[in-house]
């Protein structure tokens, strides 16, 4: 049976390679109820509003439907800070953040542009004079997960048993019809607790045996709020590790899409390096890493555009939708490099905006640097590439290239 509601066939992986027809019909309908009895918003100034309203939240207990998601908590592991509110969130991600960014380890980010671009230069330098590439298994994936893994602590060894883990997590984001979702939740749950358990033990070595890395940071920082507990830090660096990679795998891959469609931009971005800064904010609104917020419910009845929005019913936003609202920005399908006051949703907005966006920002804008001679004089081998099968996280799952003559 096709799909019949918005929600079905925005998650039906027919519309994955261009999704932003269906977000248009969504911002023409205002709020959209689903017969689930799920609740759509994709504008700009109804999603920014939602996501600084104290009355939403993001804890799985306040859903109508709290078993329904990965974020409830097991036995043994609390959710991690993106799945509570405050003022625990506050407490947990502070305690996360005071090892990773200013104010107290202002250093730390920075630290890594040149093991980033490094680690660049090696993976290009691995394909350079190959007929054809893969850009997202030789580059866009490799790139991101080792950097978060050496700034972690993960040995470069266990990087694939973190791909199998992080793969399986994902999965259960996907809402395909003909899979069983219970036993994905239940998949992605044992996947997340051996996560857990792997890095746990990583941070006992490091109690024993302190080191310069961030999980070794995250077991021994006393600072004035104590420390985490071994649950919390078990949570949290499962948190770090998967959205630490996933979401910078995808804007790197949506970045060379969008330059190897746009050969003007490309070699734009050639003769002035100086706006690739720019030319990342500009993806991070047009093609977005995470395309909706599914986790989020009101605390009470409250109003969106007119439409009531029960307590404890699943809302979701749209933040995809809200990047091209033109509502809020001047022509929003087309990709502008110089766009000017460009306050898109890319890292999402309010309390649980992007904790790794420092480091995605720095990344996206140094591979793609970096990449951009290999783009040059290379075509798509297939346009639309297939993608991802997760709707939420959106990015091509292969980015297969051709040189041609001379390039």
């Amino acid at each position: 049976m096709p799909p019949d509601t918005l929600y079905q066939r925005i998650s039906d992986y027919a519309n994955r390679a261009d999704p932003y027809p269906l977000y248009a019909e969504l911002r023409e309908n205002g709020v959209v109820r689903q017969e689930d009895g799920s609740y759509l918003v994709g504008t700009y100034h109804q999603i920014a509003a939602l996501l600084h309203d104290p009355r939403i939240s993001s804890d799985f207990l306040s859903r109508a439907d709290p078993d329904d998601t990965l974020l409830r908590p097991d036995d043994d592991l609390p959710p991690a800070f993106i799945g509570v509110d405050d003022p625990e969130h506050d407490r947990l991600r502070r305690l996360a953040m005071r090892p990773f960014g200013p104010p107290h380890s202002p250093g730390r980010i920075d630290a890594l542009h040149g093991d980033i671009t490094r680690i660049a230069d090696e993976l290009i330098h691995a394909f350079r004079g190959k007929d054809r590439v893969d850009l997202v298994d030789a580059f866009a994936y490799p790139l991101p997960v080792t950097v978060i893994c050496r700034l972690l602590g993960v040995p470069q060894e266990d990087v694939p048993r973190v791909r199998v883990w992080t793969n399986t997590i994902i999965a259960a984001l996907d809402p395909a019809d003909g899979d069983d979702p219970k036993r994905r939740r239940h998949s992605a749950m044992e996947a997340r607790t051996a996560m857990a358990e792997y890095l746990g033990d990583l941070a006992e070595e490091r109690r024993r045996r302190p080191t310069a890395d961030m999980l070794s940071a995250l077991a021994n920082d006393e600072g004035p709020e104590g420390r985490l507990t071994q649950q919390e830090l078990k949570s949290t660096a499962v948190l770090l590790l998967i959205a630490g990679h996933e979401t910078t795998v995808n804007l790197i891959a949506n970045g060379m899409l969008t330059f190897l469609r746009r050969p003007d931009i490309l070699e734009q971005l050639r003769a002035a390096p100086e706006l690739m800064p720019r030319a990342v904010e500009e993806l991070l609104r047009y093609e977005p890493p995470v395309h909706f917020l599914p986790q989020r419910s009101p605390l009470t009845d409250i109003d969106v555009a007119g439409v009531t929005v029960p307590k404890g019913a699943p809302l979701i936003l749209m933040l995809a939708a809200g990047n091209r609202d033109p509502v809020r920005f001047d022509d929003p399908d087309r990709f502008d490099p110089l766009r000017e006051n460009n306050q898109h949703f890319g890292f999402g907005s309010g309390i649980h905006n992007c904790f790794g966006a420092p480091l995605a920002r720095i990344e996206a804008q140094i591979a793609l640097h970096a990449i951009l001679d290999q783009l040059t004089g290379s075509r798509l081998v297939e346009d639309p590439p297939p993608y991802r099968r997760s709707p939420v996280l959106r990015g091509p799952r292969h980015l297969l290239i051709e040189r041609t003559a001379g390039a």
